[in-house]
């Protein structure tokens, strides 16, 4: 199978297109129920994938990503697992840990954009539809199976109804949180730029509120102007799904491999650490000391210090220290005092 594409991307790729297909085949009981309307999300959608995967390919192929896939993988199913995967992709508690207004931001932003997909996939791609009978119940479909019943005027129905409805308040209350803080906060207007930190926020901007003129226009209008907004509500998802691997917003798809970063550091962490070749405080594992000694070589990179130790070998004060004495020409490295604001936060 090798020998059959002209690349490992251009296997993953089609490999994962022949599967989305299939799951299309099965979900939509013979693609007797592809609704056509969302045809263009379905094509954005696959570009998506194809450019997930080059960026996702081209960013696992640097050593320092090789490593930590590869030992991470191989310690995926520690104890501790569970616990982190739900702190990471699910309760964000890493960020409650810097500021609350910050973790707020993020579950409106993350939980808006992921529910917002969990409803808009299953839809394009006719995994999930909806048929009603004549005594007033929804029966709710997912992969040809029955699902459930649901009363056409119930609550749960009012959710399914309103769902991206929700999603997009979600993101919009997330989004003006984001901007609130890139412009009051110093350091965040230190070193954002347009294109890279503005671009993504406006883009999910622009989709929530297009999102909620179409219910606009269906209750308030009956359906004035609809055919026109829905165009470019389509294109304006489309455009951002292409862009999503190849800016910011990458973020999202990639941050499971958080997890695998956590269990390297955590597993190799409690076997041995190493001490630091000056003030002799312990501050990395020694594994991950090595590890970032070797990548540093495969690149032809040397950072060692006239005393002849690696600069991986300093803890982070001490590495500080160094670059000043090498600036300065006063060997500020030698003395084992750290900094008293060393931990300070702001």
């Amino acid at each position: 199978m090798d020998r059959a594409f002209a690349s490992k991307y251009a296997r993953m790729m089609f490999m994962t297109v022949c599967g989305l297909i299939l799951l299309m085949y099965i979900g939509s009981r013979m693609f007797t129920h592809i609704d056509l309307a969302l045809y263009g999300y379905m094509v954005g959608t696959v570009v998506f994938i194809g450019g997930f995967f080059y960026r996702f390919i081209a960013w696992a192929e640097r050593p320092p990503t090789k490593l930590i896939l590869k030992k991470g993988m191989k310690l995926l199913f520690r104890k501790s697992t569970p616990q982190t995967s739900v702190e990471h992709l699910v309760t964000y508690r890493f960020i409650w840990n810097r500021s609350w207004y910050r973790w707020t931001q993020h579950v409106l932003l993350g939980w808006g954009c992921i529910l917002s997909c969990f409803v808009t996939f299953p839809l394009v791609f006719g995994w999930m539809y909806f048929t009603m009978s004549d005594n007033g119940l929804y029966t709710v479909v997912f992969f040809g199976i029955d699902l459930m019943k649901v009363k056409a005027d119930g609550i749960i129905a009012f959710l399914f109804y309103n769902a991206l409805n929700i999603t997009a308040m979600m993101v919009i209350a997330g989004v003006a949180m984001a901007l609130y803080r890139r412009l009051k906060h110093m350091q965040a207007r230190a070193e954002q730029s347009f294109v890279y930190d503005f671009l993504p926020l406006y883009l999910l901007l622009f989709i929530s509120i297009t999102g909620l003129m179409l219910t606009f226009s269906n209750v308030f209008l009956h359906g004035f102007g609809h055919p026109v907004m829905s165009l470019i509500h389509q294109w304006s998802v489309i455009i951002t799904l292409i862009y999503l691997p190849f800016g910011k917003l990458a973020h999202i798809p990639f941050r499971p491999m958080s997890v695998l970063a956590r269990n390297y550091r955590e597993h190799y962490g409690a076997q041995q650490m190493k001490s630091c070749k000056v003030c002799g405080s312990g501050f990395v594992s020694g594994e991950q000391s090595e590890d970032v000694i070797s990548v540093l070589k495969q690149n032809d990179i040397e950072f060692q210090t006239p005393e002849g130790h690696h600069l991986a070998e300093l803890c982070l004060p001490c590495r500080r220290k160094y670059r000043i004495a090498r600036f300065s020409g006063i060997p500020t490295h030698e003395i084992r005092h750290k900094e008293a604001n060393q931990n300070a936060k702001g």
